[in-house]
Parts: C-alpha cells; structure tokens; sequence
C-alpha cells in the first residue's frame, strides 16, 4: 500500500530479500526488517475501529505538512509489528503530537538528538500489555517497541523527518528506532500522572520529546532528599539542551523502590518537583561562560554573575511518574527545551 495516497500497491512475488529491498528503493523503513502492509493485514488493524472512517484525518505532520489517516497510521502500524490492539494508543498518540505546544517541526528538523517519548498510562497500558516493569524502557516487549516504531515510521513516512532530508540530528539517538513505556500504575503511590495533569480518563497517553533517559543511581537512602540530591545533579548538566533555555521540561522517571521512599516520608509529586528545582541550580556567571546564545526569560537576564538560578523557569516544568521493576534505579529525561509535553486520553 503506498504511503503517499490511499491507493493500492502491487508488491510483486519474490523473497523476503527483494521485498526489503523494494522497501529500501522507495526510501521505506527504518533500516530494520519490516513486515509488508499487505490489504489483509491492514483491514485487520483497522477492525479495531470499526464504524470510523478508515481516511479521517488525525494530524498534519511537519516539517513536510504530511497528512496523516487512520489508514497510513494502521499501515505503519502494521511495518512495525503492532497489533490491532495499539492501534488507538498509536492514533492518540498522532493526536498529541499534532498539538502546537510540542512543536513538532522544530523537534523534527533541529540537529539536537530528541525523540518523542511515548508513555502510556491506564487501562490501555494494560489491554496493549504494554511493559511498565522490569527493563521498561529496554527490549523484549512488542507493544512497547512495535508502537514505539510506528510512531518512528511515521514521522519518517509521513512527516518527511528523514536524516538529511527533514531530520538534522547531527549524530541521532538510539531512542529514533523506539521510545515508548508505560506507566506503573500499580506501584505509584500518587495515582496516574495523566489525572495530574487534568485529564480524567481510563486510558491516556503523553508525549515528552527529549533525550535518551539518563540514569540515576541510589541504593542507600531511605530519605528521599539524597535520592533527588542525585536526580538533581543528573539535570544540571550543561550540555543538555534544556541548560540554555528558560522553559525546558524535565520528566523524572522514579523506580517502584525510590517512589515508596519518597511517598512513605510523605512528599507528593509536587513536593519532588519544588525540591529539585531548588537544588537544581548553576551559577549565573558559569552558565553565561558556558552559553553566548541564551534564550533566557526576562528575569535571568536581570541576575548578577554571583546568583545562582534554577534549571527550568518553575517546578510546574519538572513531571513525575513511575516505570520499572526492582532494583533502585531512576532516570531523568531532559526535553529538548523548545517544545512542551501534551497528556490526551486514549480515543479510537
């Protein structure tokens, strides 16, 4: 099936080779062996949506203005390996990330090495079976990595974000294959993260685009300030793009173990974020060092040399929410500071 119109292709009988190789002629794939989106298999993805029109439009994806159906979503749903059942995580997803905030041509286009995170929250984390546990950003799990992809295969087919095309990423990252977890919603001791951000559904899905989440390490503590003392240092890192820009977004990735030891002292999300974004701090005078070109808010201009200032312009930037299994390892992923995460309930 092409992916420039809804008419049909005639792939011709041969081997898997010389299908993968047709594939790769018309600039199709990630590099990785795809499955061929046959009229079968796409109609079979698309049963999942029964009564909707299959050539709804869902989003306009830039930088090349490709429009997105719930057809060329199910056929690249069907390239990556997903089945009918991630479908409306997929569509949802397309939603989020046709949202204004995330500013989808620029994370596209720049050189900087961000992907979209994908999280899955709810009821739909669980129908998919999603992976939310042990090694939950890592493989072994095809709804993550297979849904993860197709969110890949589609800003490459449809977006036109292809490397040296529409996608400057001067080196790319492991996390433009797939990028994609749940939510561990029975180990968080708050609640959903989608409810803390307004939205009240049984399923949700967010999209953050930033970096490859950068781990962070704690055995000891069983006080949650020398936990985020280290989630802290893990965001004051200067070559992140978040450093030189005022309105970048954290997102803090706590382990089952370091949420209980943070919520069993009796701190609240809100409570983790105002504390790391007071000790999340640099000096003013190094970060002028550091950066000429800073696109700073008004107020860190007006700091003298001697100041020191926060990573992010409030804690509201700074989101928490609870992935993986056992074993005290968390992770921050850094935004890649022009664009804003978008939390929307999971729709067919």
């Amino acid at each position: 099936m092409s992916l420039d119109t809804p008419e049909m292709l005639e792939i011709p009988d041969g081997t898997e080779n010389e299908l993968h190789e047709l594939f790769h002629q018309r600039g199709w794939g990630d590099g990785l062996p795809i499955i061929a989106p046959t009229r079968n298999r796409v109609e079979e993805m698309l049963s999942i949506s029964e009564g909707l029109d299959p050539d709804e439009i869902i989003a306009t994806l830039p930088p090349r203005s490709g429009i997105a159906t719930r057809r060329i979503i199910a056929i690249n749903a069907v390239m990556a390996g997903c089945k009918p059942e991630h479908l409306p995580v997929l569509v949802s997803a397309l939603r989020a990330l046709n949202s204004p905030e995330v500013n989808l041509r620029g994370v596209n286009a720049t050189t900087h090495c961000v992907a979209p995170l994908l999280i899955v929250h709810g009821k739909a984390a669980k129908d998919g079976d999603y992976n939310s546990g042990l090694g939950a950003f890592g493989p072994g799990n095809v709804a993550n990595a297979a849904t993860g992809r197709a969110v890949r295969l589609i800003l490459h087919h449809v977006a036109g974000a292809s490397p040296g095309i529409g996608d400057a990423s001067t080196q790319g990252s492991p996390a433009k294959y797939s990028y994609c977890v749940a939510e561990n919603l029975d180990f968080s001791p708050w609640g959903g993260y989608a409810r803390s951000e307004g939205i009240d559904a049984e399923s949700a899905v967010t999209i953050h685009c930033g970096e490859a989440p950068h781990n962070v390490h704690d055995m000891e503590s069983s006080e949650p300030s020398r936990i985020l003392d280290k989630v802290a240092s893990a965001m004051t890192s200067w070559g992140q793009n978040n450093a030189p820009i005022s309105q970048g977004e954290y997102f803090i990735a706590l382990c089952p173990e370091h949420a209980a030891t943070c919520a069993s002292n009796g701190w609240s999300r809100s409570d983790i974020a105002s504390y790391v974004f007071n000790k999340a701090t640099v000096n003013v005078g190094e970060a002028r060092k550091a950066f000429e070109l800073r696109a700073w808010a008004p107020w860190q201009h007006a700091l003298k040399d001697s100041d020191t200032m926060p990573m992010t312009e409030k804690p509201e930037n700074i989101k928490i929410f609870v992935t993986g299994g056992a074993g005290k390892h968390s992770c921050v992923i850094p935004s890649w500071g022009m664009t804003k995460s978008v939390t929307v309930p999971v729709a067919p």
